[in-house]
């Protein structure tokens, strides 16, 4: 499927996509307001650094390798709100490039400790400088600047490759997954940050099954996809970085659903409670999930991502108390218990069994 991408890579590049995609499809069985459900979940921390991040920044450096955007030695640079900056600096510096990462000043520290310990330079960006929209200008502008040395930007959030990563590899996992125990899929759903996993996952999905409903998610309290710009702040790193990409389609995608952030914390506790030890975008994917179940009906099969692990929020109010508030959906949802489904894609295994 990729063969065509790899003519200029280096050679260290395949086996850095040996530790990329493959997730294990998770079935949660839990109880809704007394209603069973269940919901199925992509389990993203499988991934080479911990995060879906990862496919799409082993598509885009292929993409460049093979375009001859990357060669050997360039340093790569790019803004991020953390978890691409992790996929880049561990790829890039395993694949022997200097990495130069311009990110917020207000994402967590364990993002930032982490990037460093890969290697990588970390650029902090106070909100005084523009905070999200301030990376990406002054990425740009570093790179716009460099002479006498060859710069790479990825540009994850205008790059097409970001959404064809999940087209060619998150989504076709999925259809098999589901499909090796005879279910087809009714929706999916997913944060929007970048927009690459809900644009990507959309198409495929909907490539087989033309009616699939497909839903990007924002933060209730800063509803960017909504308004078009930055309103409000909310807890959910990750997601809703202020602005619209340009790769995201809305009128490609079914209404956006939001959920409060505090919601979402109390969600990604829960699950972390019965060892699924995800990031609170998790729990706001879980959340948004269970929301079009009411729509949809109990039978419905409604996929989400769970798309990193908690260990980079421990210092943030994931890990703290979160109270609870009126219209929130955690205090009504009870898990019962969660397992693998169907084949983890191309490993020559025998399907898993729930735990």
């Amino acid at each position: 499927m990729i063969q065509h991408l790899t003519q200029r890579a280096p050679a260290g590049l395949e086996g850095v996509a040996a530790l990329v995609g493959r997730t294990p499809l998770l079935e949660v069985s839990y109880e809704s307001r007394g209603r069973p459900r269940r919901v199925y979940a992509k389990y993203e921390q499988r991934n080479m650094t911990g995060s879906i991040k990862d496919r799409m920044a082993l598509w885009v450096l292929r993409r460049a390798y093979a375009s001859g955007e990357l060669r050997p030695g360039d340093e790569i640079v790019e803004a991020t709100s953390g978890n691409t900056g992790i996929s880049i600096a561990a790829m890039g510096r395993a694949l022997g490039h200097p990495v130069r990462i311009f990110m917020p000043d207000w994402m967590s520290r364990e993002r930032v400790a982490l990037i460093r310990s890969l290697g990588a330079e970390v650029i902090p960006v106070s909100r005084e400088q523009g905070g999200f929209l301030g990376s990406i200008r002054l990425a740009g502008e570093y790179a716009g600047s460099a002479t006498g040395r060859r710069v790479f930007l990825p540009r994850q959030f205008d790059n097409p490759a970001n959404a064809e990563a999940h087209e060619r590899t998150t989504g076709p996992e999925i259809l098999a997954q589901l499909g090796s125990i005879g279910l087809c899929p009714s929706a999916f759903v997913a944060g929007v940050g970048t927009g690459g996993t809900v644009m990507g996952v959309g198409r495929c999905l909907r490539a087989a099954y033309p009616g699939v409903r497909v839903h990007p998610l924002e933060p209730a309290n800063s509803p960017t996809l909504r308004t078009g710009c930055k309103v409000g702040s909310h807890r959910i790193q990750g997601i809703s970085d202020e602005f619209i990409p340009s790769i995201v389609r809305l009128d490609e995608l079914d209404t956006v659903v939001d959920v409060w952030d505090g919601d979402a914390i109390l969600m990604a506790q829960a699950l972390g409670h019965v060892g699924l030890a995800v990031g609170v975008s998790s729990g706001a994917n879980f959340l948004g999930a269970d929301r079009l179940l009411d729509e949809l009906g109990e039978d419905a099969v409604v996929v989400t991502v769970f798309a990193d692990s908690n260990k980079k929020y421990l210092s943030t109010d994931l890990c703290r108390e979160e109270p609870v508030k009126e219209g929130y959906r955690t205090p009504d949802i009870r898990i019962r218990g969660w397992g693998t489904v169907g084949c983890e894609p191309c490993c020559g295994r025998p399907c898993a069994k729930d735990t």
